[in-house]
């Protein structure tokens, strides 16, 4: 089994490489908003509960299946000690099944994630993006509030890539995390 995760800021292209990844692997692809928009859509609001809770049974019954692996796309606030556990425990839940874990973090700056906040793709698979003030609005406030690329050095973890994917496809990311990792 291999577990990939997907980590960058808000708009960074982290789904959409996901679905180009997905295409040529074998891995399957878990984007945070797959949990997010059915919630929102039943409770009519964010409800981190429900959100983490249905996670936690995808991830459990994806750890225990025969499948090749998955993508799991993250927006990991660095200086949070509560992400840096998140990462741990996702980790912990795939562990007994050996599990060998990929970390690609994609960076863009603000200007090029606001362009992409209006794509097709994103808009079509995430609902809660659909009204462009308030979410361009929030990619802005994230920024300002959390550190979400990570500063060279800090992750210690094996099979790690940063890819600055400003000037490239999803298509080129994707094959690049491909080759990196051999997947």
């Amino acid at each position: 089994m291999k577990l990939l995760f997907l980590i960058g800021d808000g708009a960074v292209g982290k789904m959409t490489v996901g679905q180009e990844l997905m295409k040529i692997t074998e891995l399957r692809l878990f984007h945070n908003h797959m949990s997010i928009e059915p919630v929102l859509e039943i409770f009519g609001s964010f409800n981190g509960n429900a959100i983490r809770r249905m996670r936690e049974m995808i991830f459990e019954e994806f750890a225990a299946s025969d499948n090749y692996g998955m993508i799991f796309t993250y927006m990991w606030a660095f200086d949070c000690q509560s992400d840096w556990d998140y990462i741990e425990h996702v980790k912990d839940i795939f562990r007994p099944y050996g599990t060998q874990f990929y970390y690609a973090e994609l960076v863009a700056p603000q200007e090029i994630r606001l362009q992409r906040n209006r794509t097709e793709n994103r808009l079509k698979h995430k609902a809660s993006k659909r009204d462009i003030e308030i979410s361009d609005k929030r990619i802005i406030s994230v920024d300002r509030e959390y550190r979400c690329v990570s500063f060279d050095g800090e992750i210690p973890f094996e099979n790690y890539i940063k890819i600055d994917n400003s000037e490239l496809s999803a298509a080129e990311a994707a094959k690049i995390i491909k080759e990196s990792f051999n997947l």
